[in-house]
């Protein structure tokens, strides 16, 4: 059953399908053949005359070549060649052929398969008739007369006549196992000439770079803006229960911090998720969605945490900061008052934060300070991303961070460029020396 399946199974017919496509593909070209060689020919008809006939194919072959050369070909052969040659997608090339090498391979697939498919297809018109003839021969007189008219003698005898349908039948097995077998050099040869090229695996390794980036940069705004939140909404909420009796008017306060932090995260969300929704891949203006150094006085006022809040220069100003620096030093100054809620001795520890426009240095500086606590933010080994997260943003934008203990409090210290040119340039730089 298995050598019947090779040469009749679903996947043969597939393959077969792929070649009778081929044949018709060829058509063209090699009508043009004949033409060609009718031209030569001294008016012989082209399609009387066996040798003018592989003439016109052997012409047809280069014409087909030369179409192979176009970009798009390579894609529509991909999508026949993973529907019906049975060829697993892995292994095959995604997209037009945009470099040399792809198109010299685009190319000698789309003559293979349009000289396997000639063959094959000329020969699956042709032989089938023939080949029932040769089958009726022993059955029918008047066909036998027909054909056998001016035949061999030999054709006649009775042996012959009684060979006839075995003949015929293996006319048509030769036929299948022909199709069987070109298709079969189809489906070896297409992730070779259909594979991806260098050029190929690089951009694919370039496309899951910036899809890992992109994720990594949506994981950052969702533990920066939820984590966040959750920190300041948990410690409100545990103060007010334990003042509920004593202190109504502190729990009303912390009501309405809880209130306005968690109003604000499901903006913050609100963006996050605006992101997920873009179309195309997220340049910069996808990354200056967010809230910027504008919106830090609502953060500072329902942080849960003290803040003494010194700035030099005019951080706010778009003119001075770019929003895309700004959006980041938010988030790095929402991550470092998330840290001093979980670590730095709770809602009675201040903070202490300074955020500066340094003009000659063109940067824009922020430092964080705060009691260390009993749990330091570095000191869980494998712990929070929280801090990984701010040198990522402060690295991305060519800028640096650094978080430890300094004297008795904990400082978080991140230097910016203040512009996205700047930004921009001093990535590159840094991207270089790597």
């Amino acid at each position: 059953m298995r050598p019947l399946a090779a040469l009749f199974g679903r996947r043969a017919r597939l393959r077969w399908l792929h070649l009778i496509i081929g044949g018709a593909l060829l058509m063209p070209y090699f009508l043009v053949g004949t033409v060609l060689v009718g031209m030569t020919g001294g008016g012989e008809p082209v399609f009387s005359s066996l040798p003018a006939q592989l003439i016109a194919f052997g012409l047809a072959l280069p014409m087909a070549a030369v179409t192979g050369f176009f970009a798009l070909v390579r894609p529509l052969s991909v999508a026949a060649a993973r529907a019906l040659c049975g060829v697993p997608s892995a292994l095959l090339a995604d997209g037009p052929a945009r470099t040399r090498q792809a198109r010299v391979r685009t190319a000698g697939w789309y003559t293979l398969h349009l000289a396997l498919g000639g063959i094959v297809s000329g020969a699956t018109l042709a032989l089938p008739p023939f080949a029932v003839a040769v089958i009726a021969l022993p059955f029918f007189a008047g066909l036998r007369e027909t054909w056998l008219l001016d035949g061999p003698e030999a054709l006649r005898e009775p042996w012959a006549l009684a060979l006839a349908p075995f003949a015929g039948l293996a006319m048509l097995l030769a036929l299948a196992l022909a199709a069987a077998v070109a298709g079969a050099v189809l489906a070896r040869r297409a992730p070779v000439l259909l594979g991806p090229t260098p050029e190929d695996r690089l951009a694919a390794a370039e496309r899951r770079a910036a899809d890992l980036a992109v994720r990594n940069r949506l994981a950052r705004e969702l533990h920066d803006s939820v984590g966040h939140a959750l920190s300041a909404v948990t410690l409100q909420a545990g103060a007010a229960r334990r003042v509920l009796d004593r202190d109504p008017e502190f729990v009303r306060e912390a009501l309405t911090a809880i209130e306005e932090t968690t109003r604000r995260t499901v903006g913050e969300l609100d963006s996050v998720l605006g992101l997920l929704r873009q179309e195309g891949e997220p340049g910069e203006e996808g990354t200056a969605h967010g809230p910027g150094l504008d919106a830090l006085g609502g953060l500072l006022a329902h942080c849960g945490v003290p803040v003494a809040y010194e700035r030099e220069g005019d951080p706010e100003d778009p003119g001075v900061v770019a929003p895309v620096v700004a959006r980041e030093a938010y988030r790095i100054v929402q991550e470092g008052l998330s840290n001093a809620l979980r670590h730095g001795g709770g809602a009675a520890s201040p903070v202490r934060l300074l955020i500066a426009v340094r003009e000659r240095e063109r940067e824009l500086m922020i430092v964080m300070e705060n009691p260390l606590g009993e749990r330091p933010a570095v000191a869980r080994p494998g712990g929070g991303r929280g801090l990984r997260g701010v040198a990522e943003r402060a690295d991305l934008l060519g800028g640096r961070a650094e978080a430890g203990p300094y004297d008795g409090v904990w400082r978080l210290t991140a230097r910016l460029p203040l512009t996205a040119v700047e930004a921009t340039g001093t990535a590159d730089r840094a991207e270089g020396r790597r």
